[in-house]
C-alpha cells in the first residue's frame, strides 16, 4: 500500500487551521459539502414518509408486504415524472436533482427493506410469497418508472399543442 506524499513547501495549505491540507481538497469539499448535505436532508424527509406510511398501513408478521411494494412503486413512478420535468422542461438548480432525485425518493423507496421482507418471508417458509414479491415488486417499480415517463412526455406534448 502507498501512502501518500506530505504537501510539499510549494503545494498551498490551510493556514487557519494550522494542518497542512492541499487547497484543492477544501475546494472539492466546498463544491461537495452542500451536495452531502441537500441528500443528507432529502433523505431523511423521504424515509420519514416511508416510515409514515408504514405507519398508516402496517403489514401484519408474515403478510405479503403490500405497503413496501406500493411505495416503491410511488417513488418510481414519481421518479420517472421527475427525470422527465428536470430534463425536457426545467433547468434546475444543480441541488434540485440531489435533494429531490437521490434524497426525497432514496430515502422514500425502500428497496433495502424489499430484501429484508423477501428474507422475512422466506425465512418464515413463504418461499412462494417471497419470490413472488421479488418478482412483482420489480416488475411495478419498471411499469411504473416506464408509465410516468410516458405519461409526462404525453402530457408535455399536449401542452405544447
Amino acid at each position: 500500500m502507498t501512502r501518500r506524499q506530505p504537501p510539499t513547501v510549494n503545494e498551498p495549505t490551510d493556514p487557519g487551521a494550522g494542518l497542512r491540507v492541499p487547497v484543492r481538497h477544501r475546494a472539492r469539499l466546498r463544491e461537495q459539502g452542500p451536495v452531502v448535505a441537500v441528500v443528507a436532508v432529502g433523505g431523511a424527509v423521504g424515509a420519514s414518509a416511508r416510515y409514515g406510511a408504514a405507519l398508516l398501513w402496517p403489514t401484519a408478521a408474515g403478510a405479503f408486504p403490500w405497503t413496501t411494494m406500493w411505495v416503491n412503486a410511488l417513488g418510481c413512478f414519481v421518479i420517472g415524472v421527475f427525470m422527465v420535468v428536470i430534463t425536457d422542461v426545467w433547468a434546475a438548480h444543480r441541488l434540485v436533482r440531489p435533494f429531490f432525485g437521490t434524497g426525497v425518493l432514496g430515502g422514500f423507496t425502500t428497496f433495502s427493506t424489499y430484501a429484508v421482507d423477501i428474507q422475512r418471508l422466506v425465512d418464515g417458509g413463504r418461499v412462494r410469497a417471497g419470490l413472488v414479491y421479488l418478482a412483482v415488486t420489480l416488475l411495478v417499480a419498471l411499469a411504473a418508472v416506464w408509465l410516468a415517463v410516458a405519461l409526462a412526455r404525453r402530457v408535455l406534448a399536449w401542452r405544447m399543442r
